[in-house]
């Protein structure tokens, strides 16, 4: 007799339909799973047999064979406990109503007393379902994927429930949570801007970065607070919208990373400098995200950048560009969503204090050509903005002046998103980093004054074709934050002063 379930499996943070197609006949007693399963859904054999027995029900001792469709796929995970068991249990008649069954996916690990489990990536499985779609899942996955629109999801917590519910002998409804109101609910900032005394220009050069989304490196003397700015950055960020917290926790949800449901705070990471390819961009069997990846729709932060692998460094260049990464293996091609605000801080030297008005530097010339050289040009070029940030002298560290909020540089920030979101409403653009060079010209008009001071800058600064349209984005961010429709000569004129030369040329 063949009984066929439905559910789901995971490719990247994508959902893909599985028919879970299971056959009891006669000959030697058996348990046998195809359809490229992995060794975790090979070990869901003993946890099915167990779960049935221990909750009530009787195991049959024939030729048991399931088959995982489509077979081209790779299949891993938990997930599917719940469908074979409950496709064997509808072949012995124990779930009588074949009809209603056929109405719903099932998801779920089994635990041997027959208890239900939570299992990983369940948001972005249930999120790719049709509209319309019937998913019984595990009663601790509620605050996770009861966020997901037009598919109703039914909580349980035991085998038992299930087919009680499948039969008709108990009342289970749907459950679904609005995230609008999620997302609008209150939160306190641990960290604040106004914590940070002096460094005005590095607050206004991250202000500006933040409002264009444009990458950001910082480099100063131990102890001149370019980690304590650093860690302040998601305090100015907007809030997320319902599509950005969806697309985080589709990537917390398949790395396991989710803690109390939804993600409604950008996410901040900052990797140590020995972290591995592989950790950051992606990679593993089975293949998850990376530090890329995880920091989606908000911060990396890259401390002592000087410190980092160099093929570690160069690996993050397609990712800053495309927002994306594809991790390509002999049997899958998975792409994971990469779209974040990149953010380093570096010393000027190794011993740090190469240009300190106080501490004397005791590195040789050729020792920090070496260390700055860790950061190759196509790397470094990639940074929108590059500031020196100075260590604060005894006097200014005493002054108990008081700082600018978060909450006023934040307002400002949104005011400049709204603007760019009108200018770029009939395109794919975000906002200015975004920018292509053809964009550039549709977008940013210079005056006759404006294109001869660029033109002189560009030539004795050396710029290269990138960072003249990185001069032009960060210029364009600045006149939006100062509500200027068009770009002036002011606003060409502070861009300038992000750039660090990393040389010792000059």
């Amino acid at each position: 007799m063949l009984s066929k379930v439905k559910t789901t499996t995971l490719k990247g943070i994508d959902g893909v339909e599985v028919l879970v197609e299971v056959d009891i006949g006669n000959g030697l007693p058996s348990f046998t799973i195809v359809g490229l399963p992995t060794e975790s859904v090979e070990e869901s054999k003993e946890r099915v047999r167990a779960a049935i027995k221990n909750a009530g029900f009787e195991f049959p001792i024939r030729k048991i064979t399931v088959n995982l469709a489509p077979a081209d796929v790779k299949k891993d995970g938990t997930y599917f406990d719940l469908p074979i068991a409950v496709g064997i249990l509808s072949i012995i008649g124990v779930v009588k109503d074949q009809d209603k069954m056929n109405d719903f996916y099932f998801l779920g690990e089994l635990s041997l007393d027959g208890s239900i489990r939570k299992i990983v990536g369940a948001l972005p499985m249930v999120s790719s379902l049709k509209k319309g779609s019937k998913v019984i899942a595990p009663y601790d996955l509620m605050s996770e994927i009861s966020i997901v629109e037009d598919v109703d999801i039914y909580f349980v917590k035991h085998l038992k429930e299930v087919v009680e519910f499948i039969n008709g002998d108990r009342s289970i409804e749907p459950v679904r949570t609005d995230l609008t109101k999620i997302l609008e609910s209150e939160f306190l900032e641990e960290e604040d801007f106004s914590d940070i005394k002096g460094q005005y220009q590095a607050k206004r050069a991250v202000e500006i970065a933040v409002a264009g989304g444009h990458n950001i490196v910082m480099i100063g003397s131990p102890g001149s607070g370019k980690t304590l700015i650093a860690r302040r950055i998601p305090s100015i960020f907007p809030p997320l919208t319902k599509e950005e917290s969806l697309e985080i926790t589709k990537i917390y949800s398949v790395s396991n990373l989710l803690g109390s449901g939804v993600v409604n705070k950008r996410p901040f990471r900052s990797p140590h400098s020995s972290a591995t390819l592989p950790s950051i961009i992606g990679g593993g069997n089975p293949v998850k995200p990376g530090e890329v990846s995880l920091s989606h729709n908000g911060v990396l932060f890259l401390d002592e950048l000087g410190e980092f692998r160099r093929d570690v460094l160069e690996s993050l260049r397609q990712p800053m560009e495309d927002g994306f990464v594809v991790i390509t293996r002999a049997k899958e091609r998975v792409m994971f969503p990469s779209n974040f605000m990149l953010v380093a801080a570096m010393n000027p030297c190794p011993c740090g204090w190469f240009g300190d008005k106080e501490h004397p530097c005791t590195c040789s010339i050729s020792e920090i050509k070496r260390y700055r050289n860790r950061v190759s040009g196509p790397i470094w070029d990639r940074f929108d903005i590059q500031i020196e940030v100075p260590r604060l002298l005894p006097h200014e560290l005493v002054h108990d002046s008081k700082s600018e909020s978060s909450k006023s540089i934040r307002d400002r920030v949104i005011k400049a998103r709204i603007i760019q979101q009108e200018r770029y409403k009939d395109t794919k653009i975000k906002n200015n980093a975004s920018l292509t060079p053809r964009s550039i010209k549709a977008f940013i008009k210079l005056g006759h004054e404006e294109k001869v001071f660029l033109e002189n800058a560009s030539t004795r600064l050396g710029l290269t074709g990138r960072g003249f349209d990185k001069i032009l984005k960060v210029a364009r961010t600045i006149a939006d934050i100062e509500g200027s429709e068009l770009v002036r000569l002011p606003h060409i004129a502070e861009a300038l002063q992000y750039r660090f030369d990393l040389s010792l040329n000059t």
